[in-house]
């Protein structure tokens, strides 16, 4: 039986009990005090455990909280050095100082007498995922990541800088892109060409600070007792419920039951333009002749309609983004100088998270608004759970919150578009936005297992791997002829494999979840709903099946399971026409 939740209490930052009610972290010694208790405390009783964790709980939740808001000011500033100061100073003087203690303090716990006298079934997926943490450290590795994250958010400033000029205005990629669903095929080739100049312009500054994180994170997989880095990250992002070959699984399924549909998408798609040859810059223009839909103007239009949104899904979501909204957690446009994508930052002390995203006001950025949103919703329900690693929720579940509210909110994007015309346009972009994704998360999933088994590899074997990897996952339709070389150098533009290696193949185990919730929402929308908050009222504190059965659905990305999912997507879809 379901429990249904009817309300959401407005958050106050919780008074401290084990920091003073005012401490910031200005050099190493200001915290480390804190740290040398927690490790020096006897634990003689359960009691005395929970105390420890709950206080250890404080400390990780303040500090999870100052290092998220030294990133977010970084990443809507990348041109500021203050800001860009501050995040490397933690990267490089606080998190050195903290691993070594993380690993004590895991082993103090693992040693305990008194863990199996707490009487807590979420003990065991926390101990798990403690007991991988002990096993793969590695003092030397230390360094080696604070290398690597200082590496790693070059990334972002390289693509910070991107823009492009188009009729005499300077543009951010994101508000060009745009224009690539303008009616008018010349002002179309003209951005895409535009846009994949300007990528490819920076194309070998990316293929040397690639490299140089390839060599990093397989140093780190060496000393820690692997043989290669994905083996290594199979292990530190605690992926216990699946496995290397699962994901082989979900490639094979993807190619044979979703790029069959992106194939035939792409053939209406070419004869509806009336046209020889389906070009890239063709992909995303409306076939009706019609002009892009504008779901909103601004970030603020883009809160009050979410607002409205959700509302008519359940009170607790409209409620977690209008606390958002009240405590100015968002930073939504897009502007020059601002870091690429969008992300939801949970905030662990607050229990408000901060969405940040890069809106030109199209039907992509309301996608991505309300797949934030359901980010927001998670981090708003979790943030009441006793001890972190109950809140730090792995990404296979994060993502099902997150692309659930997508498929589920799209059911009341009327509050979006006054014109049903608009409306049934906006839903077939984001039905056909799926089946196009599906098979791009398999592509940069499989590149990613061939990079990280192949360490030595040269940027030009990289590029013919992900060339023939891009193959077969792309339309056979679309010609990019004239275009190979922005073909092959479109894994450049996937964060993802800059910034967070490995975290990729969730968002299609999630998608397919997702669907299956949709699927669950329209023939029952108030008990579908129950148990997706449900779900995600959970956090991590129980395994990913259990949390996919709480919300509905199966954790499964078998063959047939994808079939099923995909032939539901294209009933949908055929009936928008």
């Amino acid at each position: 039986m379901t429990q249904t939740i009817y309300a959401l209490s407005i958050p106050e930052k919780p008074q401290r009990h084990y920091l003073p009610a005012v401490i910031q972290v200005f050099q190493w010694k200001d915290i480390e005090p804190y740290f040398i208790e927690l490790n020096n405390r006897p634990l003689q009783s359960a009691a005395e455990l929970r105390q420890w964790l709950l206080n250890r709980s404080e400390l990780e939740s303040f500090l999870q909280e100052d290092v998220a808001w030294r990133y977010i000011r970084m990443s809507c500033d990348t041109a500021s050095l203050s800001f860009k100061e501050a995040f490397e100073f933690f990267v490089t003087e606080i998190e050195p100082n903290v691993a070594p203690y993380t690993d004590k303090l895991n082993r103090k716990l693992l040693d305990c007498e008194h863990v199996s006298a707490l009487n807590d079934a979420r003990m065991e997926i926390m101990l798990r995922g403690i007991r991988k943490q002990v096993d793969i450290f590695r003092e030397e590795n230390i360094p080696l990541f604070t290398e690597m994250q200082k590496k790693e958010q070059e990334f972002s400033a390289i693509s910070g800088a991107m823009t492009v000029i188009v009729d005499g205005q300077e543009l951010t990629l994101q508000q060009a892109s745009n224009l690539l669903k303008s009616q008018d095929p010349e002002v179309r080739k003209n951005v895409f060409e535009k846009i994949a100049a300007r990528r490819l312009q920076d194309k070998e500054p990316l293929d040397k600070l690639f490299d140089e994180l390839i060599g990093l994170r397989h140093q780190i997989a060496c000393n820690a007792g692997f043989d290669n880095y994905r083996d290594y990250m199979f292990a530190a992002m605690g992926r216990f419920d699946y496995s290397v070959d699962d994901c082989e699984r979900f490639h094979n399924a993807i190619a044979q039951e979703v790029v069959p549909l992106l194939n035939e998408l792409h053939r209406k798609r070419k004869q509806e333009l009336k046209t020889d040859c389906l070009h890239p810059w063709d992909t995303s223009v409306s076939t009706s002749g019609r002009s892009a839909p504008v779901p909103f103007r601004g970030g603020d239009d883009m809160m009050e309609k979410t607002i409205a949104c959700f509302k008519k899904i359940h009170p607790v979501a409209a409620q977690s983004m209008q606390l958002l909204r009240d405590l100015k957690q968002v930073d939504l446009d897009s502007r020059k100088g601002k870091a690429p994508g969008g992300y939801n930052y949970p905030l662990y002390e607050t229990g408000v998270p901060f969405i940040f995203m890069n809106s030109a006001d199209s039907v992509i950025d309301l996608t991505t608004m309300v797949h934030e949103g359901g980010h927001a919703i998670h981090s708003v329900l979790t943030r009441d759970l006793d001890y972190v690693p109950f809140r730090n929720i792995p990404s296979e579940i994060a993502e099902l919150a997150s692309m659930s509210m997508e498929l589920v909110s799209m059911e009341h994007w009327d509050s979006f578009f006054s014109d049903p015309k608009d409306l049934t346009e906006a839903r077939k972009e984001q039905l056909e936005q799926i089946i196009v994704a599906l098979p791009w998360i398999a592509a940069i999933d499989q590149f990613q297992h061939w990079i990280y088994t192949h360490p030595g590899h040269h940027a030009t074997e990289r590029r013919e791997e992900w060339h023939r990897i891009n193959k077969r996952f792309s339309s056979s339709v679309v010609d990019y002829t004239g275009f190979v070389e922005a073909f092959d150098n479109q894994w450049q533009k996937q964060i993802h494999l800059f910034q967070y290696p490995f975290y990729y193949i969730e968002y299609g185990i999630a998608q397919l979840g997702a669907l299956a919730v949709w699927r669950n929402y329209v023939t029952s929308p108030e008990k579908s709903v129950a148990q997706y908050l449900n779900a995600l009222k959970l956090g991590y504190s129980t395994d990913m099946v259990t949390v996919y059965e709480t919300a509905g659905v199966k954790f499964d990305f078998s063959q047939p399971y994808v079939r099923e999912l995909a032939s539901f997507l294209m009933s949908r879809l055929d009936k928008l026409g």
